[in-house]
């Protein structure tokens, strides 16, 4: 008979321990253990299962509950609907509804099958649990598309039992206290209630010698060594489906899926804006004034921009169609557009040719205000204002 594992040990706890104490510490272990930051260390990795393992339960109140009372799945013999990896999820095939309401209705429905003797249940096919990871790339790969590996822990199919939870050469016996049907009935005619075994956890089945690799669970932790493909066009944040790489069904049921968090490193050149991009283009104070062709880069390598004569600060240019692509728009993919921003560069430090220069060209504006309209609108805004309050002081006269 396999010895049960002591998950306070493992987490080096005790089992008065909080939840958040529980957290704290299975945080801090899986970063010291976790296989990116000890690679091709065998140890560190089997020392990660068992620190994800023993999270598992007791990181769960219900799972913690009964592994501390050695009750449902942790209960001597306990089947493999417990263990870490199977709480919850009780289908029902048509005969165990027949018993349900058999019970519910004092035999009235279900086909005869009456009381706790009715039809077995057939354990059915789980699917396996979705999965999420995150994942860093570079801006380039994350505009082009890349394939990167990753490691994602998840639950796999015990090796040794192959997924039954039973020591090998050994199988699964019928619940005695169920007989098999996976629920028990509580109360007599119209007010019975029907739930699922308290003993098999609603499998319908025990284990007397459970598999000393998975303890009867019929799953183990493992790092699974992925490449995936990123798309073309994510974000920083994009969160990518990937179906049927989650963790495995059990009995013989379909994969979870495995969803991506992608971040995404920024560029220095190219800011996301919405669908599309933009790129700050700095002008010089003639290049501005009196319009000049301008090389900038693009995704693709640069081209040549015309800048008008009088281009004002913040003028944007758009390039349609070369922008970055969209993410699931078809292939080949739809793309948006490049914007492009003009900024005045005022030099801060001016040689005296300059400064020459500046004074020539103040000479030759001489007479142009740009700010006169300010003055003339404020002026007439105060107007306004003066005979509005002669109105309001001659009515007050009137009705004194």
């Amino acid at each position: 008979m396999a010895t049960r594992p002591d998950y306070y040990k493992t987490l080096g706890v005790e089992k008065k321990a909080t939840p958040e104490e529980i957290k704290k510490a299975y945080r801090k272990l899986a970063r010291k253990y976790h296989p990116d930051a000890n690679p091709d260390d065998k140890d560190a990795e089997s020392r990660f299962k068992e620190i994800s393992q023993a999270h598992d339960v007791l990181g769960d109140p219900e799972k913690r509950k009964q592994y501390d009372s050695g009750s449902g799945p942790f209960a001597t013999g306990a089947g493999p609907g417990g263990g870490f990896g199977g709480f919850g999820n009780f289908d029902f095939d048509a005969s165990s509804m027949g018993d349900i309401l058999s019970n519910l209705f004092g035999g009235a429905a279900g086909g005869g099958g009456g009381g706790a003797r009715g039809g077995r249940q057939r354990a059915r096919p789980e699917r396996g649990a979705d999965l999420e990871a995150q994942v860093s790339i570079s801006f380039d790969q994350a505009v082009r598309g890349a394939q990167v590996p990753l490691q994602v822990p998840m639950q796999a199919t015990c090796e040794t039992c192959h997924g039954t939870g039973a020591k090998p050469g050994t199988t699964p016996s019928v619940c005695p206290q169920c007989e098999g049907r996976g629920i028990e009935t509580q109360g007599q005619g119209m007010f019975s209630i029907s739930q699922p075994c308290s003993r098999c956890g609603g499998s319908g089945t025990i284990i007397q010698d459970p598999c000393p690799t998975c303890h009867g669970a019929g799953a183990v932790r493992t790092v699974k060594r992925l490449r995936v493909n990123i798309p073309a066009g994510v974000r920083d944040g994009s969160r990518i489906r990937l179906a049927g790489k989650g963790e495995a069904g059990r009995r013989g049921g379909p994969p979870g899926d495995l969803y991506l968090i992608t971040h995404v490193s920024p560029s220095s050149v190219f800011k996301r804006k919405g669908e599309h991009f933009e790129v700050e283009v700095p002008l010089t104070v003639p290049e501005a004034l009196g319009g000049a062709e301008v090389k900038v880069p693009t995704l693709d390598g640069s081209k040549t921009l015309r800048v008008k004569p009088g281009t004002t600060h913040g003028t944007v240019q758009r390039l349609r169609g070369e922008g970055p692509p969209k993410l699931n728009s078809g292939s080949p993919p739809q793309k948006g557009d490049l914007h492009y921003r003009f900024v005045i560069d005022v030099p801060k430090d001016m040689s005296k040719e300059q400064e020459q220069a500046v004074a020539a060209m103040s000479k030759a504006f001489n007479g142009n205000d740009p700010r006169a309209g300010l003055f003339s609108g404020a002026s007439a805004a105060a107007g306004a204002s003066g005979e509005a309050g002669s109105e309001a002081k001659g009515a007050d006269d009137g009705s004194s």
